[in-house]
């Protein structure tokens, strides 16, 4: 069953790659890791020369603002947040921009609030907004736009995590694949980082409720924010609106690329379309 479901992951044509902040900075100092970043933009690069739709949501903008700002805590209020984040999305999508050109790709900057989802009319534009873009050949870069959100009132106007983001966009736009890039392997029975006896678990077919109260709402870098327990959320949005979904390490990049070739790697849950799931209702009960 495994190796039929991996082998199907070839075929499919509209991607989403989600990335966190700790896959894109160095774990020493915080920051920007530029060759990291600029291996991932040559491997989604090669997924469009192949055909296909890529979007990429990409962490970051907090962490590059720090960088420029030559500020090397992690940042105590809102307002630094905010502060950190005007800052480090313009340089962020600089040098994605910068990047992609360079392999005859265009960027385009695409920043999201709770509130563009919840808002019939803009959540239609932003549908139409993802489609155009597409359809002109272009990369979408996402990031919930951090700089108006208020991420500390929980589930206010803000999506929490780009985790949960990423599994809105892509359930949004009808993509059919989710690739979590993360600090971990994929899905474990308990954390392996402090329990050495938790089991790998290559495949989830159903998200049970059993497997969704394992994840522990932790994360082992001082740069990202979403632990387990929201990247089972996102797998549970992903799957209802029949995209599959993988969790895998991040930290070499390339890992897409065998993911999409059909390898033993990561974490895949199985899309199982759910006829009764609507994105405005899982938006409405969910914040």
């Amino acid at each position: 069953m495994e190796y039929q479901a991996r082998h199907k992951l070839k075929d499919k044509r509209r991607i989403v790659i989600k990335i966190g902040s700790s896959s894109l900075t160095h774990s020493e100092t915080g920051e920007m890791n530029l060759m990291k970043i600029e291996r991932l933009v040559r491997v989604i690069s090669d997924l469009r020369g192949q055909g296909k739709d890529v979007i990429l949501v990409s962490s970051g903008a907090i962490a590059a603002g720090r960088q420029a700002l030559g500020y090397h805590k992690r940042p105590g209020t809102l307002a630094e947040k905010q502060a950190f984040a005007a800052v480090g999305q313009a340089r962020l999508m600089m040098v994605y921009q910068k990047l992609f050109a360079e392999y005859n790709q265009t960027a385009a900057q695409v920043l999201l609030t709770k509130d563009t989802m919840v808002n019939d009319s803009s959540r239609y534009n932003a549908q139409n907004t993802f489609d155009e873009l597409l359809n002109l050949g272009t990369i979408p870069v996402v990031n919930e736009n951090d700089t108006v959100s208020t991420s500390e009132i929980p589930y206010v106007d803000s999506f929490g995590d780009n985790d949960r983001l990423s599994a809105i966009v892509a359930a949004l736009i009808g993509a059919d694949l989710l690739i979590l890039l993360s600090d971990i392997d994929g899905l474990y029975t308990d954390d392996p980082r402090s329990n050495p006896k938790a089991e790998f678990i290559s495949l989830v077919p159903e998200i049970t409720s059993e497997l969704f109260h394992m994840g522990k709402d932790t994360s082992g870098s001082d740069v990202g924010t979403g632990g387990m327990s929201a990247k089972l959320a996102a797998a549970r949005i992903a799957t209802d609106s029949g995209a599959d979904m993988v969790i895998a390490n991040g930290d070499q990049v390339e890992v897409i690329l065998d993911i999409m070739g059909g390898d033993e790697k990561g974490t895949l849950f199985l899309a199982h379309s759910n006829l009764d799931f609507d994105l405005m209702h899982y938006l409405s009960n969910e914040y």
